[in-house]
């Protein structure tokens, strides 16, 4: 990577760093890019609302391959002292997206530059950490006739500037899930005059162990309770409502799916044997993020090429991510590389991202743009 070209992808990200948005109001994020790529490349630029893209043109009947960064921001304080300190009460860049999208933005004024042999699209996506982002995007696929795309997310717990890869599954899929149940009240003393969604609510949490068990499921299946609101702080009114909300997880998107239905049975019966009425809620939506082996095995190849530590991962993430849509539709994989075995891991305080792996990236994303 060109020395100015790195000097330039430092201050985008700290710059983006200083002005977190949280998913779907990244208004002052996507147009920075926008004004940073419009003054330091010719590149096409197509601004489709919360999102946008840029395109390098090699010519008709180049093939038409992707790269895509996430620019969103999570709902934590800073937590730490930095020269780029976000100014954004409450908001702050501890997953890494920063990085992510200045990255990609450096890539783009390496392609500018030094030109290249395919129709190359720059992805930058919105609202990746609550799932609607890619979900939006993924016109974009079919739209462009994209025929691979890729990523990469910045991951402690791996040895530093690696590039870790692996086939097949490489995030759960999951979604947020709200039970509600709804009864009548009644005085505290005279409970049986009411109907109390307590019991009901009860029966479905203590069904959950066996729902997810491995001998019931071929991969990982996980459903976490993270929040039971039932009744008030009144203690002269039996409670009337309910709310169960739980996260539900797993390796493959069709037993997600049939976990989802057998926690909506179970408490359809259960509401039925209370008296009460029963409505479901979903939100933070994610599909599972597969890799395909083609698409792998470029990163592997590139990486192998450039000198770079290879690193073979052995399981999937657990925790989600929406990248999953656009493999959904075209060859495509994310690699991973490490900030480092005992690195802060993001999401957490203390985390920030380390901007010599952008470096790595770049020289990844500018390999698999010649493969």
């Amino acid at each position: 990577m060109e020395k100015k070209n790195w000097e330039l992808a430092v201050q985008l990200r700290h710059e983006l760093h200083q002005h977190p948005e949280v998913s779907n109001h990244e208004v002052w994020t996507k147009q920075h890019l926008i004004d940073f790529l419009k003054t330091h490349t010719r590149l096409e630029i197509v601004d489709r609302g919360r999102w946008f893209y840029a395109i390098y043109r090699a010519g008709e009947g180049k093939p038409n391959i992707a790269f895509r960064a996430d620019f969103d921001a999570l709902p934590m304080e800073e937590g730490i002292d930095l020269p780029h300190a976000s100014m954004i009460p409450g908001v702050s860049h501890k997953c890494g997206h920063d990085g992510h999208s200045a990255t990609l933005a450096g890539f783009a004024l390496e392609v500018d530059q030094k030109g290249a042999d395919k129709n190359i699209y720059f992805l930058f996506q919105h609202a990746e950490e609550t799932g609607d982002g890619a979900a939006e995007c993924a016109v974009f696929i079919e739209e462009h006739h994209i025929e691979e795309i890729f990523a990469y997310h910045n991951m402690s717990g791996m040895p530093h500037n690696s590039v870790n890869v692996i086939d097949g599954t490489a995030h759960c899929a999951s979604k947020g899930m709200t039970i509600h149940m709804e009864g009548s009240p009644a005085h505290a003393s005279q409970p049986e005059t009411g109907k109390n969604p307590s019991f009901a609510i009860a029966k479905v949490i203590d069904a959950i162990p066996e729902l997810i068990s491995p001998k019931n499921n071929e991969g990982l299946v996980l459903c976490t309770v993270v929040q039971v609101h039932i009744g008030e702080r009144a203690f002269g009114i039996a409670a009337s409502k309910g709310d169960l909300l739980l996260t539900i997880r797993a390796l493959y998107e069709a037993e997600l799916d049939k976990l989802q239905q057998n926690l909506e049975t179970l408490a359809q019966a259960q509401a039925e044997i209370y008296g009460l009425k029963v409505s479901f809620s979903y939100n933070d939506v994610f599909p599972e993020t597969v890799n395909h082996k083609e698409s792998s095995d470029k990163i592997r190849r590139v990486v192998k090429e450039k000198g770079l530590t290879l690193v073979e991962m052995k399981e999937a993430f657990r925790g989600s991510e929406d990248y999953g849509h656009y493999t959904k539709l075209t060859k495509g994989a994310m690699c991973y590389i490490g900030n480092g075995e005992d690195y802060p891991h993001v999401h957490t305080y203390e985390y920030d991202f380390r901007d010599d792996i952008m470096e790595t990236a770049v020289e990844v994303f500018k390999g698999l743009a010649t493969v």
